[in-house]
Parts: structure tokens; sequence; C-alpha cells
């Protein structure tokens, strides 16, 4: 059985590695337009950072060493141009001679991946103004902008994606005074505003200019210097750009023979990634699938994904339909200077987009045990249907411990976890790595104290709401006075938690009641007090004020004397 796979890194040299494993009697051919067929494309932004210095390390393996290795026929900068499905053939250009000629298949694999969004605007051809996706972009970054740096150069980031806060940080790194532009009213908008608050003031502790809600409109080449013109009117000079809005699956060989394209734009596959072509399969990004947790097709831009859909596919080209891919939850990491931001299946925005039923839970845990020292908070949002209990995705911001919380998450959410699920998980423990509590086990406490009616809770958005229209209500702050003298929300009162019950005679009972403190730990003790006390309609802060600070409005140090 003959193989021609479309494209290396993540899903073409992964298929042929795995098709080899399963057949030793396949007969391989890997076509790649580039010059490299394995490498760390994650790492990229490493290396221009100067984090990983040694450029061999971002090669798992050369063309030379992968064939020999998996007795694969690898052939570099040979571009496939046609795909002909009557014939099973394609016909390849050398981009080293410009020859063109045919290739025969019995089974087709399609990974040609995605290629950067260039938006039409006045400019978009000037020098200095750099795409990062491949190997020969991240060589061009390196030499022309990092090897002759100048002093005080100046460098502007298009898109507030996790790409693109990772090239800030490493621009930063290497000397550049770097301006992040997000078209969106924050970055990084796979996480929601609590959560990308954290990681936008840290950008700005570190030096980088943050601009939001404000989209590219042209460039311009002045006196020797790149000016990033904004939507409005800003001008920005700066000696290199780095276009990161996104990325669009390279759909063209399958229009051009007919394979079915789906609603997201991306090649249309089955639960065995075969296309409309049972005898062509495709995998990564150029491939749309729907989401576990909403039915509806997407594309996903992430590794491990295309990795798994890699083995999946070469296990159904040697044995037809035997392995069936489940989907990806979107689950994304990035390193941001000195916090790791991290997200998982649907967010709030999404939420809401799709008008699906949901509840939020926003907790401020220590990464380890709170009396063993060196732990800052970790930042976690949860959310979750009221109906049923199911986990409907998570995020979090944090020095440590980040990635084992979102994981965790992922996990049960590809396999259609609950918050009991969380409530009852179980964690290695120990005092320098976490708590007897989890982090994600303590939200998903708290999310079962909502589902079972112990607690009734609001966001900070609703707050502010009912502040803006002047609503008549008790808000009580029930942190220590001490506390509430450093800054309290506007016309909150003071009463202790521990000294709550002392004072229910004070708290009318025909009012609303919103109670908070610092995290929401107190403010849920003081709402059972209330709760069991005769009060009927009484509402806890979630995430209390660490939260309130980062995205509430009425914030007033003022008023505390």
């Amino acid at each position: 059985m003959k193989y021609v796979i479309i494209g290396g890194v993540a899903g073409g040299a992964s298929a042929a590695a795995r098709l080899k494993r399963v057949n030793e009697d396949a007969e391989i051919v890997l076509f790649e337009k580039g010059e490299y067929i394995s490498y760390a494309n994650c790492g990229l932004p490493y290396y221009i950072g100067n984090t990983i210095e040694d450029r061999k390390k971002l090669f798992l393996q050369t063309p030379v060493s992968f064939g020999n290795r998996y007795d694969a026929d690898v052939r570099t900068l040979n571009e496939v141009t046609a795909i002909n499905r009557e014939r099973k053939t394609v016909t390849v250009k050398n981009l080293r001679n410009g020859k063109e000629y045919e290739e025969d298949y019995d089974i087709l694999l399609l990974s040609p991946g995605a290629e950067p969004v260039k938006p039409p605007v006045p400019g978009i051809d000037l020098p200095n103004i750099f795409t990062l996706r491949n190997v020969a972009d991240c060589d061009r970054i390196k030499i022309q902008a990092i090897d002759n740096l100048k002093e005080n150069a100046s460098a502007v980031v298009i898109g507030g994606g996790f790409i693109g806060l990772e090239m800030a940080e490493n621009l930063s790194k290497t000397g550049y005074h770097v301006t992040v532009v997000e078209k969106a009213d924050h970055v990084l908008t796979p996480l929601d505003w609590p959560m990308a608050a954290i990681v936008q003031q840290h950008l700005q502790d570190k030096g980088v200019r943050v601009i939001t809600q404000n989209g590219l409109s042209a460039f311009q080449e002045k006196e020797g210097l790149l000016t990033v013109l904004l939507e409005d009117g800003t001008a920005l000079p700066c000696n290199l750009a780095i276009l990161s809005i996104g990325v669009r699956p390279n759909t063209a060989l399958a229009k051009a023979c007919g394979l079915e394209i789906g609603e997201a734009g991306g090649i249309k596959v089955n639960e065995y990634l075969q296309t409309s072509d049972e005898c062509i399969f495709a995998v990564g990004d150029a491939i749309e699938f729907p989401n576990p947790l909403t039915g509806k097709s997407y594309c996903n831009f992430l590794a491990g994904p295309a990795n798994l859909q890699a083995r999946i596919a070469a296990m159904n080209m040697v044995y037809p339909q035997s392995v069936q891919y489940q989907g990806s939850v979107a689950t994304a990491i990035a390193k941001i200077f000195d916090l790791t931001a991290a997200s998982t299946g649907l967010s709030e925005a999404a939420l809401h987009k799709l008008e699906m039923n949901f509840q939020t839970v926003i907790t401020h845990p220590a990464p380890h045990a709170t009396y063993y020292p060196g732990g800052q908070p970790i930042h976690l949002k949860l959310n979750f249907d009221p109906e049923n209990g199911r986990i409907l995705g998570a995020q979090a911001v944090g020095t440590q411990n980040v990635d084992k919380q979102i994981d965790v998450v992922s996990l049960l959410l590809k396999h259609q976890g609950t918050i009991f699920d969380l409530v009852n998980s179980e964690h290695a423990y120990a005092p320098p790595y976490g708590s007897a509590k989890s982090p994600v086990m303590f939200a998903g406490m708290v999310a079962e104290n909502i589902f079972a009616h112990l607690m009734n809770p609001i966001q900070a958005s609703e707050l502010d709401g009912m502040l803006d229209h002047n609503e008549d209500f008790n808000l009580i702050d029930v942190r220590e006075i001490q506390e509430y003298k450093t800054g309290s929300i506007q016309n909150a009162q003071n009463f202790p938690v521990d000294e709550l019950r002392e004072f229910l005679d004070d708290i009318p009972q025909d009012k609303k009641t919103i109670v908070f403190c610092e995290v929401g730990l107190r403010g849920y003790v003081a709402s059972r007090i209330l709760m069991q006390s005769g009060f009927e309609n009484v509402y806890n802060l979630i995430g209390g004020m660490k939260t309130y600070r980062l995205v509430g409005r009425h914030n007033m140090k003022t008023n505390v004397e």
C-alpha cells in the first residue's frame, strides 16, 4: 500500500511515523514545500528571544534522519500543486529546479496546516512586517530584527492572542520597546475579562504598552521607520511589526480537487478523519471538527490535537475505521513574563454567543499549602451548567501550578465531567506541591454550593449595574476592620464575619443583601449565617474584592474613614 502525505510538522510527520510503526511494509512518500519536516513550531518565539540559544534544538528530526528511521521517501522543497482524485495522483513541483511531475497514491493524507491572516491594508508588503508561522519566518525575524538590534528600537505586535503575547515578551527581553495592539476590548480573548485583566496589568508592569479596542488600518514608511496606523488615527513608529492577527485553514488543494469544506472554513472530515473522499484523510490546522461541548464544527489551531489526529488517521489508513477522533475542547496555555495563562473549554463570551445557560465561579486559591512559603494565588474561573453541574470551561492565571489545574479540568471536559467530579477528584498532596483541597477541587466545591442553593452568587458586573441604577440594597463588607479601612466598595457597611451575629438586628431583612470579603470564602460563611437567620435574599460577591478590584468600577478608597 502506498501512502502519500502532504505536509510535515505536527500532522504529517507524526502520521508517517505512526504508519511505519503499525505497518512495516507501508510505502510512504512525504512532500513538504518547506525545507524542514519536523521542528518545534511552538518553540520559535523562545529562539527569537534567546531563551533557546541553539537553533539546532528546534529540529526534532532532519529529512534524512526521519527518512532513515521510518524508511520514508521524504521530499522537502517539493510542493504539491494539484490532486487528481480520479487517477489517484498528485502533481508536484520541485522547488529546487522548477520541474513538475506526478506521483500516484493508494491513500492520501492532507496536512497542509494554516496560513497567517494578512489583512488587505495599505502598506502590508513593506519591509520589516513579519508573521511567525515556520522556521523561515523565524530566521527572517532573527536575522533582520534581533541580530541587528538598534538602540532604543521599538516593535509593534498586532494581535494580543497567545502567540502575540509570547512574541511581546521575547521581543521585550531582547531589548525592544514593545506595544501590543488588540482590536477586541482585552488581550487573550479566549479568556474572559476578569482573567485577562490580570495578564493585561502584568504586561504593563513589565513595560509593554497595551492598546485595546483599536485595530490596524495601514502601514507607512517614513524616514527609514515603519509606522503602524490604527483605526482611530494613532501612529506608532517602530523598527518592526509582528502580525499575529490569527490564521486560517490552508484549504486551497482540498477546494481545487472538490473535497467538501465545512461551515467553519476547514476541510470537513468524519470521526475517522476521512474527507468526503474515502481515500483521502486530513489532519491538523486545515480541518474542522465538532466541538465535544457544543456539537458545532470549528477549527482548532493547536499542536496537541494535530498530533493526536495524526496518530488516529494513520491507524485508520491501515485498519479502516478502527479508531474514532473525539474532538478537541481547545486547551491552551502561554507563558507571559512571570505569569502563566491557560484556558480550556468555553469562555463566558462564547457561552453568551451560543445562548447556553451557565453559572460562573471565580476563586483565588494558593498553589500549595498556605503555610508553605513562596506561593502566589492562582486566579481560577470555572463555568458550569447550573441545571446538571456539567463543566463547560475553565481559565486560570498565576505563577505556579496553572497547567496542572487546567489539565485536570480539560480531562474532565473530554469525558463530560461535572463539578461533582471535581469535588471527588484526588490529587497528589504535600505542602510544597498543593493543598488538601486542590484549587480545582475548591472551585468545584464553590460551584456545588451554588448548585445546592447554599449560596446565591453575584458577579462584579451585576453589582456595578445595581450601583449604577442606585438600587436600594444592603452591601456588607465582612472583612476585618483593618482590611475595610484600606478601601472598600461604594456604600458598603463593615460587619466582620466573626462579629456578624451581633449585628443582625442592624441589617434590614426586607432588602436584598450582598456580602463580600477578600476572595469569597468569608462571604460564603456570612451568607450562610444570614440565610439561616431569616434573610431571604442574600448574595455573595464571586471572587470578592480581589476580583472586584480588577473589573469593578465603584471601588473607592476615599469612602472609608
